[in-house]
């Protein structure tokens, strides 16, 4: 034991006085070794200490209040669709790609069993291919599935965001290596079945023709047969070719006693559904788009050089206009924000690789993870589209005045307050649109993120941002006295000289001119201000206002699109709205969200024309059209959906 220990404390000792002499042999390297330490010592201090004076966790809750703060409806249906439709196809694309993978699996195991046939001639090879197929069946149904979202996501998401032409050219490469991936039993039916499905898109594809064209005649619809009011049937010649690809189906799936459904249709499906989809996409490109794909394809592969020194130009050439139009500035400042909290927190907490972050999802399988997601998202959203009836006529037979004698101050009377608000919950859900006058406006509520996030910031920081992201008050130069003064009456007389946008921008700068002397900043960021209104109205007896009993009045509360209606009525004014009878219904005074107002007897030009309507997403209409792509994907030209959308 001490024989070990004096071993130790020599060999130690040996190594030490080696190190020495190592240091004195090589001093630069002990330098830059010692250095390299500093410089790891110190950055991890300075970063311990930022951490310490920046306030990361207020730093958090701001930005994401402020991001909170400016979510809408309209933003989740322009992101949601889109989001969807593009890890769908991604997902379409792992799946082909590992489709393509087991098909050398597949050929392994033809070359397997041949073998074994030669040692065991009475081996089934028809059933064991029928379990290799079975047991290589998940990739298929992944597939599937993510068709499904991105047949439902493509009518919905917005088509300018969508790069068709490119996302074609993809489709196509798809569907030949779907094609070189199936199995040599089904060769015979799967060529003959993709000839015809490409001789009946392509023979479809020639109504795009110009007319003059002879090969439009190939696309002609010959007769048109209604099979209920929601499908018809059209009599063409690809038409006639789709039904027998779907006779084609039936005979692949009838192989091996209906064991070919798995083994040789499903696997088929794959490259049906890249064409079809493939199909669609051109449909939805444009003669640009496709020049521009074809051009894009060859630069990439024979003068990948030209195209980066051209994206790297085109970089340079963004970035300086950005920098002309001070866009740069907000762009660094917002991002360097936003980077500060979530950079300190991973150097002080995590040490994190790309690669192993990419190779922990690829080893828990992206398909599944992008599956999950897309499922969860889709379902929240159907429930939310299911409680959202989408666009609704108001026309409800209930009279302000019916309302006002059951739920009004005479039934108060008669009956008192609260079994009055007890009887008349029983008209909830009318929807309705009356006549009343316009009494006042007010202002119930004001959401601005960005000026809650100034205000919380040091003065000469928030002072920066303020005219960084806002506007500087106007300068108020004084005008022309001698030039008769036109006020907002002249403009009303000549509606016709009269731009009603130059009008408010006027009166906005009037107000901001007022304003200027006592205000507290040079900039303002009141553009980022959205209101919520409330509307008081007076009910009508027999065309004439209750002017002496105010209690019989409503209370309209309007979202911040009314705001240049609202802010540009008399009071007095006749107006005609609609809203939904919901809430605190008998009550004094009760509540009910504004959907549309009209001025009846308004001529100022500040007023827009016509009836101001609450927008509101016809999200039933979107899902029938969603319904009807999907059914036109899958059996068009042979049957369309006949669905007014």
């Amino acid at each position: 034991m001490m024989l070990d220990t004096k071993r130790s404390g020599a060999m130690k000792r040996a190594i030490d006085i080696k190190a020495h002499f190592l240091g004195l042999q090589y001093p630069l390297h002990l330098i830059l070794e010692m250095k390299e330490h500093l410089v790891d010592w110190a950055s991890r201090a300075g970063v311990q200490w930022l951490s310490t004076i920046i306030p990361t966790q207020h730093v958090n809750a701001l930005i994401f209040f402020f991001i909170i703060s400016n979510l809408s409806v309209d933003l989740f249906a322009f992101i949601i669709p889109l989001l969807v439709f593009y890890l769908a196809f991604i997902s379409m694309g792992i799946c082909t790609l590992r489709v393509f993978r087991s098909s050398k699996g597949w050929d392994n195991f033809s070359a397997l069993t041949a073998l074994l046939t030669r040692f065991e001639p009475g081996l089934d090879v028809e059933q064991a291919e029928t379990h290799f197929g079975w047991n290589n069946l998940e990739q298929y149904v992944y597939f599937l599935v993510s068709v499904c979202f991105v047949i439902f996501s493509f009518p919905v998401a917005d088509k300018r965001w969508i790069p068709c032409s490119e996302l074609s050219t993809v489709a196509i490469f798809f569907t030949a290596l779907s094609y070189v991936s199936l199995s040599p039993s089904a060769a015979a039916y799967a060529r003959r079945a993709l000839v015809i499905e490409v001789a009946s898109s392509l023979c479809a594809l020639t109504t795009r023709l110009p007319s003059e064209m002879a090969l439009k005649v190939l696309g002609q619809t010959f007769s048109v047969v209604p099979l209920g009011e929601s499908v018809v049937l059209t009599l063409s010649l690809p038409c006639l070719l789709y039904v027998y690809l779907f006779y084609l189906f039936f005979r692949m799936a009838c192989m091996r006693g209906f064991k070919g459904t798995y083994c040789f249709l499903v696997p088929y499906l794959v490259c049906f559904m890249w064409w079809e989809f493939s199909v669609v996409l051109l449909q939805n490109s444009t003669p640009i788009g496709l020049i521009r794909t074809c051009v894009a394809y060859f630069l990439l592969l024979f003068a990948l050089p030209v195209l980066a020194l051209g994206l790297a130009i085109m970089l340079l050439i963004q970035m300086a206009k950005w920098f002309l139009e001070l866009e740069l500035t907000k762009m660094l400042v917002t991002l360097a924000v936003c980077a500060v909290p979530v950079m300190l927190r991973l150097w002080t907490r995590f040490s994190l690789s790309i690669l192993t972050i990419l190779h922990s999802i690829t080893h828990r399988g992206p398909v599944k993870l992008i599956l999950l997601c897309l499922t969860t998202l889709v379902l929240l959203c159907a429930t939310y589209v299911y409680n959202t009836e989408g666009m609704k006529v108001y026309n409800s037979t209930l009279t302000w005045q019916e309302y006002g004698a059951l739920c009004g101050p005479p039934a108060w009377t008669r009956q008192g307050m609260a079994q009055t608000q007890l009887f008349c919950s029983h008209l909830e859900g009318h929807r309705v649109t009356w006549t009343g006058k316009f009494r006042h406006v007010r202002v119930a509520e004001t959401e601005n993120g960005a000026q809650s996030v100034i205000n919380l910031l040091p003065v000469f920081m928030g002072d920066w941002l303020r005219c960084l992201y806002g506007e500087v008050y106007p300068s108020c130069e004084p005008k022309n006295t001698s030039a008769p003064v036109q006020n907002t009456s002249t403009y009303v007389q000549d509606p016709i000289t009269a731009n009603a946008s130059v009008l408010l921008l006027q009166q906005e700068e009037e107000q901001l001119c007022h304003i200027k002397s006592v205000a507290r900043h040079q900039c303002h960021v009141k553009r980022f201000d959205s209101y919520r209104f409330e509307v008081t109205i007076g009910r009508l007896v027999d065309g004439v206002t209750e002017k002496d009993d105010p209690a019989g009045d409503i209370i309209l509360s309007a979202s911040h699109e009314f705001k240049q209606v609202l802010l540009n009525l008399e009071p007095g004014s006749m107006v005609e709205f609609s809203t939904k009878l919901e809430g605190k219904l008998g009550a004094k005074l009760p509540v009910f969200e504004l959907k549309a107002i009209h001025c009846l007897a308004c001529k100022s030009s500040l007023l827009p024309e016509g009836r101001q309507v609450k927008i509101e997403r016809n999200w039933r209409k979107s899902a029938q059209g969603a319904m009807k792509f999907a059914f036109d994907f899958f059996f068009s030209p042979f049957l369309s959906a006949r669905i007014s959308v």
